[in-house]
């Protein structure tokens, strides 16, 4: 798999990574083992970054024991659970976070850092991705903290996330950024308003995180009566009868651009985002070997200028 330059300090990514949301429960049941197996084979596949940004310390904990023996193949991204976490993520096992897992302070970072590298059994996180506003500290404080983590070794990059351009620049200008992590995919074109430029700018790479909508764009999601009890979907307005309703109607016209080339909606919507730049990587998360699979070869698609400009119009960027 092609071998990408994640911003500008020297952290290598390949072209897509592996999100773990999905081995936390979040979108339905898991099987240990088959996660164990889902790991493992997106590193033979090539994939080097993992991210468990939006991870708990279950799948922190799965992910060390897969790459215990592999860990010179494998980009470890994570971050701290802020105090809004629970309600942001709102699935059925947040709840399994104890309480000095959870920040709520600038120096509540070292104690969270500490606790994953535990659970990891690693000694260094490759990227730390910190959340800068969600405390009412300055900014400058946070990215302080983050810095001295960085010092003492503890990770070797820095990241972040939920900031505007404008905070961007703050916490870039208090300590180097290595890349930003933001919700990004043909659904959700929000971060080329203003994250994206800036990243740019500043020489941030970018982890495009949601790259397949959570799940929206596979096409397998029709309805949310398809939701389980705990699916944290059922929390998000996008996945309202009304909304879908809606949405799906713009789906079957990128179903149509995907069928002329003969390959899956889903595989488009990944290929579609590695077309955006070498500094973005997409993390798909997926708990099935089947859907690792496709995703893996979504690699290796080039679409024509005529099939990005039909999906442009299926899915302009909007201000929101």
């Amino acid at each position: 798999m092609r071998r990408v330059n994640l911003g500008g300090q020297g952290l290598v990514s390949t072209s897509l990574g592996l999100g773990c949301t999905a081995l936390t429960g979040a979108y339905g049941p898991v099987d240990h083992d088959e996660a164990m197996r889902v790991v493992m084979r997106a590193l033979d596949g090539g994939v080097s970054l993992i991210d468990l940004i939006d991870a708990d310390g279950e799948a922190e904990r799965l992910v060390g024991k897969a790459v215990a023996h592999r860990r010179d193949e494998a980009l470890i991204a994570a971050a701290p659970r802020g105090a809004g976490w629970d309600r942001a993520v709102g699935w059925a096992g947040a709840g399994r976070w104890e309480e000095r897992d959870r920040v709520s302070r600038p120096e509540d970072l070292g104690r969270a850092c500490d606790a994953t590298l535990a659970r990891l059994g690693m000694e260094q996180i490759d990227l730390f991705v910190v959340d800068p506003g969600a405390t009412s500290a300055p900014i400058e404080e946070t990215m302080g903290v983050a810095g001295r983590l960085q010092d003492d070794g503890k990770i070797a990059h820095i990241g972040v996330r939920g900031l505007d351009g404008n905070r961007l620049r703050r916490a870039h200008a208090a300590r180097p950024v290595a890349a930003v992590a933001v919700e990004y995919s043909l659904w959700q074109r929000r971060a080329e308003l203003e994250v994206l430029p800036v990243a740019r700018e500043l020489g941030m790479g970018v982890v495009a995180g949601r790259p397949l909508g959570r799940g929206f764009l596979t096409g397998r999601i029709t309805s949310p009566v398809q939701l389980g009890p705990g699916d944290v979907r059922r929390l998000d307005p996008r996945f309202s009868p009304e909304n879908l309703e809606t949405e799906l109607l713009r789906l079957r016209d990128a179903q149509g651009v995907a069928a002329d080339m003969d390959i899956g909606i889903g595989r488009l919507a990944i290929a579609w985002l590695l077309a955006r730049g070498d500094d973005i990587v997409p993390v798909p998360s997926t708990r099935d070997l089947v859907h690792l699979e496709m995703n893996l070869t979504a690699a290796g698609i080039l679409l024509p200028e005529p099939v990005k400009a039909r999906l442009a119009g299926t899915y302009p960027l909007r201000e929101e």
